[in-house]
Formats: C-alpha cells, sequence, structure tokens
C-alpha cells in the first residue's frame, strides 16, 4: 500500500471535522503537537490531523525507513543514488558522524575555513570598497539571502549579480568604481552561462585592476585560472555538496565577506545544533520529521499543491525565494530513486513572501479561495530594533492570521464567511541571528530530505532543470541560421523576434 492509500482513511474520517472541533475535542494538542528545539519553537496545533492520523504517518516513516536514511546522510553513504555518490553537506558544520567518509569531509570543510579566512582578509583592505558577487541559483540565492537578512555589518559592500539579462549587471556596476572592487566567480563547473557572461563584462570593466580583483570558488581550478583568477584566490568546491545545500561551503565567502567570518562561524554552528538533534533524536521527539509529515499529510492526504511561507520579520523576506528551491529542486520529482513512477504526488509548490504586506495582497485568496493551500507563519520574538509597539502589532497579526485561517469567522453575509480549517504551522524564532537562522535553514533542509525519503525519490539530483539549457545552448549556438530548431512554434516566435 503507498502512502496516499494509507492516509486516506484518516482524511476521510477528518473531513467532517473542523479545526476548532479538532481543537476542542483535544485541548492539550496545542501542547502536544509542539516541539521546542534550542531557538526554535514549532506548533503543530493547527495542522488538519489528529493523533491516530499522526501515529499513522510516523508509522509509515518508521516503515520507510526515516531515521536510518537519516544515519545514511550523515555517514556519507551514497544517498544521491542517480549519480551514485554522497551529499555531505552536513560534514560543513558538523562532526556528529564518526565515519571515515564523514570524517574526510570535515576535515577538507576545516581546511577550506582557513583559506577563506584568509580571503575575507584579503577582501577587508582600504582601497577596495564593493565585492560583486557573480553566481546563479544555490551558488547565489543562500549567500543573497543570509547577507540581505544581517545587512552589511563588515567590511566591503557586498552585491549579488546573478540574472544573464544584462539590465541586471549594468545596474549593479553603476556607481561603482572599478578602482576599488573586487569580483567573486561562484560556479562549481566554471561554465554557467549566466555566472560567466556577467563576470566576462565585469573583467572587462575592471581593466587592469582585474589582475588581482578576481575571486573565484569553483571545483575547476584550471578554468578559473585559464578565466585569469590566481590559484590562490580560488577556494574549492565538491561534488559531495548540491548547489542549493552549499551556503555552508566555500559558496557563503559573500557571507563571511559582508558579515565577517565569526558570524559565518556562528551560522555554521547555529545549523549544527539542529543536525546534532536531528541525528540523535526518535521520530516523535525530531523536528525536521514533524515538519516532513506535517507536508506530506497535506499533499497525500490533503491533496494541497500550495505551500505558502509568510515570515513575520522583514530581514527575511528573501526565504520564501531561497526555499523555493531548496524544496523544489530537489523534490519536484516523478520517477522513484528505483526508476518506478512514483504513485504519489510529491512537492507542492513553494511561495511567498513577508508579513504583514503579504495580509495586504494575497491572504484574500488564502482565507476565502478556493484552492486551499497549507500555510507556514514564522515569527522573531526579539526584534533587534527599539520600536517595542511596532513589534508587537506584527507578533499581533502573526498570531492573529494563525487563527483566523485555522477558526474562520461566520456571518449571515454569505460574502463575510470565512470558513476556516486552513492548516497553517507556527514557527517561533527567539531572536534572528546567524546562529538562530543557520538552525532554521539546517531544519528545511532535513525536512526535504526527510519528505524525499518517504516519497521514495532522490533529494540530490536536478535533471529537469538541464533540457531547457541543452535547447538555449542550440539556440545560441545556430541563432540566425537554418534549422534553429524542430520546433514549429518555436520557428515562428523567432520570425517575431526578428520582425522587431
Amino acid at each position: 500500500m503507498h502512502l496516499t492509500q494509507l492516509l486516506e482513511p484518516h482524511a476521510d474520517r477528518l473531513k467532517a471535522l473542523s479545526l476548532s472541533q479538532l481543537n476542542a475535542m483535544d485541548p492539550d494538542r496545542a501542547h502536544d503537537f509542539a516541539l521546542r528545539s534550542h531557538a526554535l519553537y514549532l506548533n503543530f496545533a493547527r495542522q488538519r490531523w489528529d493523533r491516530t492520523a499522526l501515529q499513522a504517518l510516523f508509522d509509515y516513516a518508521d516503515s520507510a525507513g526515516v531515521e536510518a536514511h537519516i544515519r545514511a546522510l550523515f555517514e556519507g553513504e551514497s544517498v544521491n543514488r542517480t549519480e551514485q555518490r554522497p551529499a555531505l553537506h552536513t560534514s560543513l558544520r558538523t562532526d556528529v558522524s564518526t565515519s571515515a567518509v564523514a570524517r574526510a569531509a570535515r576535515q577538507t570543510a576545516l581546511d577550506t575555513l582557513a583559506e577563506m579566512t584568509k580571503v575575507v582578509e584579503a577582501l577587508n583592505q582600504p582601497d577596495i570598497h564593493d565585492v560583486v558577487s557573480f553566481g546563479i541559483g544555490g551558488s547565489d540565492l543562500g549567500p543573497r539571502f543570509v547577507v540581505d537578512a544581517f545587512g552589511q555589518a563588515h567590511g566591503p559592500c557586498v552585491h549579488f549579480v546573478s540574472n544573464a539579462d544584462a539590465h541586471a549587471i549594468d545596474r549593479c556596476l553603476e556607481g561603482l568604481d572599478p578602482k576599488h572592487t573586487a569580483i567573486i566567480v561562484i560556479s562549481k563547473s566554471f561554465t554557467t552561462q549566466e555566472t560567466l557572461l556577467n563576470a566576462n563584462i565585469a573583467k572587462a570593466w575592471l581593466g587592469a585592476n582585474a589582475v588581482d580583483r578576481i575571486y573565484a570558488v569553483t571545483s575547476k581550478t584550471d578554468a578559473a585560472r585559464a578565466f585569469g583568477v590566481d590559484a590562490s584566490r580560488i577556494l574549492p568546491m565538491w561534488d559531495w555538496v548540491g548547489g542549493r545545500y552549499s551556503l555552508w561551503s566555500a559558496v557563503g565567502l559573500p557571507i563571511a565577506v559582508a558579515l565577517g567570518m565569526p558570524a559565518f562561524e556562528q551560522l555554521l554552528a547555529g545549523a549544527a545544533k539542529t543536525d546534532a538533534v536531528v541525528y540523535s533524536n526518535p521520530l516523535r521527539s525530531n523536528p525536521a520529521v514533524w515538519h516532513a509529515l506535517s507536508i506530506v499529510w497535506n499533499t497525500n492526504a490533503l491533496g494541497l499543491s500550495g505551500h505558502v511561507v509568510v515570515p513575520y520579520d522583514e530581514r527575511l523576506r528573501l526565504l520564501p525565494m531561497y526555499l523555493q528551491q531548496l524544496v523544489m529542486e530537489s523534490l519536484g520529482k516523478s520517477t522513484q530513486s528505483d526508476g518506478q513512477t512514483a504513485l504519489d504526488a510529491t512537492s507542492p509548490v513553494w511561495w511567498g513572501s513577508a508579513g504583514t504586506d503579504a495580509q495586504h495582497s494575497y491572504f484574500q485568496c488564502l482565507h476565502q479561495g478556493n484552492p486551499t493551500s497549507n500555510i507556514e507563519l514564522i515569527g522573531v520574538l526579539k526584534p533587534d530594533h527599539a520600536h517595542a509597539a511596532q513589534h508587537q502589532v506584527v507578533l499581533a497579526n502573526l498570531l492573529a492570521q494563525s487563527e483566523a485561517l485555522a477558526n474562520g469567522h461566520a456571518s449571515a453575509d454569505p460574502h463575510r464567511v470565512h470558513e476556516g480549517n486552513r492548516p497553517n504551522t507556527l514557527i517561533l524564532l527567539d531572536r534572528l541571528t546567524p546562529d538562530t537562522l543557520g538552525q532554521l535553514l539546517s531544519l528545511y533542509e532535513h525536512s526535504v530530505y526527510i519528505q524525499a525519503v518517504m516519497w521514495g525519490i532522490n533529494a540530490f539530483d536536478q535533471f529537469g532543470v538541464e533540457l531547457g539549457k541543452r535547447l538555449a545552448g542550440s539556440l545560441i549556438e545556430h541563432w540566425g541560421h537554418e534549422g534553429e530548431s524542430s520546433d514549429a512554434v518555436t520557428r515562428t516566435l523567432l520570425e517575431e523576434i526578428r520582425r522587431k
């Protein structure tokens, strides 16, 4: 029996019960359906499940070998089955595993941290005012998000360029001085089209300054050197760390430049705290397991295809964008690891933005629209500003939206009826620091992996992004010539482009 079939009887049984009724029937669930992990507090009491359904999910997780799979991840087993390699991003920040593979990866990570420290010192010279980071996807989203969250607290001002659209780099370089600017090129293969297009523009813009102002993070040292990067300014990447799991590696160099190495090390330490909990705790007290099961329940039992993330903290405004790649590139699969077609729906569509702005945008649809989405609301208890009354407004809105989504509102006027029953999870951080953000992001990574185990898919390959790239490359190669494309619609669109 596959997962959806297993959960269907529980979903049918619960359809007649509202969230208000579930909480009234089981008042202890407000406490019992919540966990604390260091600085993180997670409350799942407003998910549309009861203890029996939850037990069925835990039973399935147990039968799927989730605990064994977690250990396999940490210990460097070949969990990326389609590419026959481990996924050792946890070794970038923790040493909980005693396996030889994990220990070797950990030592490599520590050696790289020492090299990063030297590079950060080199970039913190008085004549370097700005640093531009070129990367895309996992080589951009993580560092961009963390730097945006904490601001420019240290050293030169760090900028990010990812899009191949040259408007992006033109806007970035406008106002910068090539005599006082350095660039970082982040690309595992050093062949990423968008990154190299932008890096070449920046290299020409730097002119004579390019000789000692270009740094690289890559697994292809020879290609970086051919581009003009001195070996002393190249930091490594490895095939056992996927791009979307790589901000903990030298890919995080822009974070270390903007915030300082101590802050970057605190980010790693926070992630290690969650790693230790996930590695050691049994399923019932494992926060990443609870988080994963809530998404599996909504996807496979309730049939919800949307997952909305709304952080009630402006500093976390890029978190939904970061999670879109982490989750949907990892879980957007319809083929299981064994090559069979997946029988269960996998990743919902993740989206969202910062509250309270979101309330004045799409919350109308979340409250009264159809279909329903699963909603994740994130709050930070202690702000880093002095406006206490304003922070109370933010937290009050966070709590009120959670309650309104769950419980709804009755009215004689049908236009004012809020049906409620919108499942939502609350995640609270004691404070937003590099340490607590590391804890949160590690939680999401482990949740993604556990979901993949439950669905029998590989969280670490990404073949779905390659076809479009190949087609684009072919079009570029044959642009303006006969036989550019065998697709009739593409040929028609090319004709339209040329008419302009």
